[in-house]
């Protein structure tokens, strides 16, 4: 797992020894830089791991005859898109063809036919309008699973958090800091990282007011919430400490590695930092499903979506996808029943 971790993916770890099973990737959506980068990344002569391509065919060979790349060597091709598929706009089309892509590789990891899933980025927007109500990869895959209990954990080599609540408004985020998912998303974190191969995860929870409160001058939540959750965490036995003001903890975590992670109260409190540090090492990786499952730290980017470049193999990078690729790779060595 990335941040500083005893499990950092390299390119070709012996998991691949150990559990000759591919890795899923899906190309999420087919309108952005998916395509293009799910073949970047097959193409990668570093990544020495047997790859499953979840997409379609016949959209793959256009953009590997465009982008002069092999194809895949392994690819389940679950819809059949026209090449009238706007590149770089939302299409219901190609919100529904991500939406299948998703389903497949969840049912293939639930059936232990692949060892990990990495998702390509997809548009909530698209997906929504092909009538898939779902904020994000997180909720669906927890539906796909059984309506586990998940939780978002975004990282690179620097710092990690996890999030109590994702997709939601700023309004409705803060009514879902509770002492119930509070503590569980401490335990969810800690049996994470246990797992990943830290034997004590050392795990800070970053207060929801600015300083944290202040005793109470500036919010409650801390003192009436987020506080009796973490000692409800450290009666367990996780090594859990806080709350802590959420302007500075993070830079704890990171520059003083006082914590090997940070429990954040909300989607952007948590992402913020992480994504400042830099989009091209950031891995997501959903914690609390019974396989493993990562995706780069961007989106489907649009604006660039099907552009050229200046040596002709396109503007999109693969660096985030492939990062994804070596964390899964490391986390299902190490996890192989999930985080």
């Amino acid at each position: 797992m990335a941040a500083h971790s005893p499990h950092r993916a390299g390119a070709g770890t012996d998991a691949a020894a150990r559990d000759p099973r591919p890795i899923a990737v899906t190309l999420g959506d087919p309108c952005g830089i998916g395509p293009e980068i799910v073949l970047k990344a097959c193409a990668d002569p570093s990544l020495a791991l047997p790859l499953r391509v979840i997409g379609d065919t016949g959209l793959l060979r256009r953009e590997a005859a465009r982008l002069g790349l092999p194809m895949p060597a392994q690819v389940d091709s679950i819809v059949e898109l026209g090449a009238d598929l706007p590149v770089g706009r939302i299409d219901p089309r190609a919100g529904d063809a991500a939406w299948r892509f998703i389903v497949h590789a969840a049912h293939l990891a639930l059936r232990g036919e692949v060892r990990a899933i990495v998702t390509a980025p997809i548009a909530k927007e698209a997906m929504h309008a092909a009538g898939h109500d779902f904020p994000g990869h997180t909720e669906l895959l927890a539906e796909l699973a059984g309506g586990v209990d998940v939780r978002m954990m975004l990282a690179n080599p620097e710092l990690r958090t996890v999030l109590v609540s994702i997709h939601l408004s700023l309004r409705d985020a803060l009514g879902k800091v509770t002492f119930d998912n509070v503590l569980q998303t401490i335990v969810i974190t800690d049996t994470a990282l246990r797992r990943a191969g830290i034997g004590r995860p050392r795990i800070a929870v970053a207060g929801l007011n600015p300083h944290a409160g202040e005793a109470g001058m500036f919010g409650r939540e801390e003192i009436d919430t987020i506080a009796p959750a973490v000692a409800a965490a450290r009666a367990r036995g996780i090594e859990a400490s806080g709350p802590f003001p959420p302007d500075t903890v993070f830079m704890r975590a990171r520059g003083l590695r006082d914590f090997d992670v940070v429990v954040a109260m909300y989607h952007d409190q948590g992402l913020i930092p992480v994504k400042y540090l830099g989009i091209d090492d950031g891995v997501n990786v959903t914690l609390g499903l019974p396989f493993v499952r990562t995706s780069p730290d961007h989106g489907t980017a649009f604006d660039i979506a099907g552009r050229p470049g200046p040596d002709g193999r396109g503007l999109a990078s693969a660096h985030s996808l492939l990062a994804a690729i070596r964390e899964a790779d490391a986390l299902s060595a190490a996890a192989p029943r999930g985080l």
